[in-house]
């Protein structure tokens, strides 16, 4: 059975798509997206993979699929097959092995979280995949980056901004404000920075030291 959360399409959302086999967490994300960002606009909740394909608000922009569908359908199908159809594809999984995660970013996703992650993370993946940034959960991550020493960590494009605007001197409430974030998203995103670069081997504990290690990648310009 179809699960329409509402007809139309106010102009320019993003139109979701929400794609779990376990109805309470379906049910729980569906209520909680529906107040969660004024840009997303939720127009299909699907428990199989077939259901998604034949509703009729498909295709979408951006489906938030489950990794862990007892369907037998290899992943990397599910995606290509959105991706012929325009729609981009974040990944939700209760896995967080590096090897899984680098199949399917691989495969064409363009986001991955694991489903311990914050709820706010949610709306940033489906933000960023319909921009056709990618995007994965904090602790996939750090472990993907890990091994990396002496090298420069990996930055995600929402990242290199926030990195970018702190190092500039701009308190952590005006990045927020500026990259419409909330001040504690930001927050996380530069302890996020942080720590890949302590992972790579670099201290950029204070601004200062970040300041510098953001010009010295090419991310802040030396006049900024």
């Amino acid at each position: 059975m179809h699960k329409e959360e509402c007809v139309g399409n106010p102009a320019n959302k993003i139109r979701l798509a929400l794609v779990d086999d376990h109805k309470m967490l379906l049910g729980a994300l569906t209520e909680w997206i529906r107040g969660a960002a004024d840009d997303i606009h939720l127009v299909v909740a699907a428990t199989t993979w077939p259901e998604l394909l034949s509703h009729p608000q498909f295709p979408v922009d951006v489906v938030l699929l489950d990794l862990d569908l007892k369907d037998n359908i290899p992943i990397s199908l599910k995606i290509s097959t959105l991706k012929t159809t325009g729609v981009k594809t974040v990944l939700m999984s209760t896995y967080s092995e590096p090897a899984v995660v680098r199949e399917a970013l691989a495969a064409g996703a363009l986001g991955y979280l694991v489903k311990t992650e914050e709820a706010d993370m949610i709306v940033e993946a489906i933000r960023a995949a319909h921009k056709g940034e990618s995007y994965i959960s904090e602790e996939l991550d750090l472990a993907l980056t890990a091994g990396t020493r002496g090298d420069t960590p990996r930055l995600s494009a929402q990242e290199r901004r926030v990195m970018a605007l702190y190092g500039a001197g701009e308190p952590v409430k005006a990045v927020a404000f500026q990259l419409g974030i909330s001040e504690e998203t930001a927050k996380s995103y530069l302890k996020r920075i942080r720590e890949k670069y302590r992972v790579a081997g670099f201290d950029v504990g204070t601004k200062v030291a970040l300041r510098k290690r953001a010009i010295q990648d090419g991310i802040l310009l030396q006049t900024d």
